[in-house]
């Protein structure tokens, strides 16, 4: 997995990176066509006509909510097969795509803009909300997906609710000068050149058997492009940017032991949100790590995420403690 941490790169390779010349992070194109956004049984239909691989997962019987959920840097949909299989046996119908370039959506690997992946994710909750008006409906986001939900809060409000796993929130103002640095030469020197995080001491989940079938899975990117990560850090920016604009109660989850994002940008996010007036639930779990809702102890965080939308408390399990900072709630 790659970690927002690479940005800490040496100084020698900066200084090859400089010898290197001038090149311009790319962003992908959007599509050609002209389409009215449309649901099908296998992909979501966007209006420049890009078709992003859509899973639905049915409760057994009559919902009594909608997510839509939307996964990290370099996962895909399936990221949130367990954590669905989980909700729908609590009634909860659960939407998951491919965001674009990720998993089996056209030009995978190469980054395609904060803008058109906030306005996708926006336009596919719009789409589930005309086909259930009447459900509550919940936006899921996990890392580089919470950086998304964040800023995909439609203008009509029609979010009950947003719940962020372990966000990316790490905006280049929470970063060390010499990495927002190594992050700018890089992006314009090589920004095709991929990385794949090995060497880093990272351990994303405690869940090792989870962990050794998701980097065997061909859908999973295993080495990012300089211009990804680039785009990754200006998602981050405009994320913690769109915080006094979000308009729905938040629920935000983070383990102690994440080696990804680390725990003060999390906190500064907790108190921005709190700050411009929010409904904020926080969870701490100290046995977490990145990937909490695929870790060993999944399951409290999924109880937790079911619980909240249904708006519960259940008694036989130990309540969470919330974040435990100077700067959160």
């Amino acid at each position: 997995m790659i970690s927002f941490r690479w940005i800490s790169l040496h100084l020698t390779v900066m200084l090859l990176l400089l010898l290197a010349g001038c090149a311009t992070p790319y962003i992908a194109p959007t599509g050609m066509q002209n389409r009215t956004p449309a649901l099908e049984s296998s992909a979501a239909i966007m209006a420049d006509g890009m078709r992003l691989p859509l899973r639905i997962w049915q409760p057994p019987s009559e919902p009594v909510a909608v997510v839509l959920a939307l996964h990290g840097l370099n996962d895909y949909l399936m990221a949130f097969n367990k954590p669905a299989q989980f909700l729908v046996n609590h009634g909860i119908l659960v939407y998951a795509i491919d965001q674009r370039g990720f998993g089996d959506s056209h030009q995978a690997g190469l980054w395609h803009g904060s803008e058109q992946m906030v306005a996708d994710a926006t336009t596919v909750l719009q789409l589930i909300h005309q086909y259930y008006p009447e459900l509550p409906l919940y936006l899921i986001g996990e890392s580089m997906g919470g950086a998304v939900a964040l800023q995909a809060q439609p203008a009509n409000a029609i979010l009950a609710g947003t719940i962020l796993v372990a966000p990316a929130v790490w905006s280049r103002d929470s970063m060390p000068w010499y990495q927002r640095l190594a992050l700018w030469f890089a992006s314009h020197t090589l920004p095709g050149k991929k990385l794949t995080g090995e060497g880093l001491e990272i351990k994303p989940t405690d869940n090792m058997k989870m962990l050794r079938a998701w980097a065997a899975d061909p859908k999973v990117i295993k080495a990012t492009r300089v211009d990804v990560l680039y785009g990754v850090s200006n998602l981050m920016d405009s994320a913690v940017a769109a915080i006094p604009a979000v308009n729905s109660r938040i629920l935000l989850l983070y383990g102690e032991h994440d080696d990804v994002i680390p725990e003060p940008p999390i906190c500064s996010l907790a108190t921005e949100l709190t700050r411009h007036h929010k409904t904020l639930d926080t969870r701490l779990y100290p046995d977490g790590y990145h990937m909490l809702t695929r870790d060993l102890k999944a399951d409290l965080v999924l109880s937790d995420m079911s619980n909240w939308i249904l708006d519960k408390v259940d008694s036989t399990i130990v309540s969470r403690q919330a974040l435990q900072c100077k700067t959160s709630n």
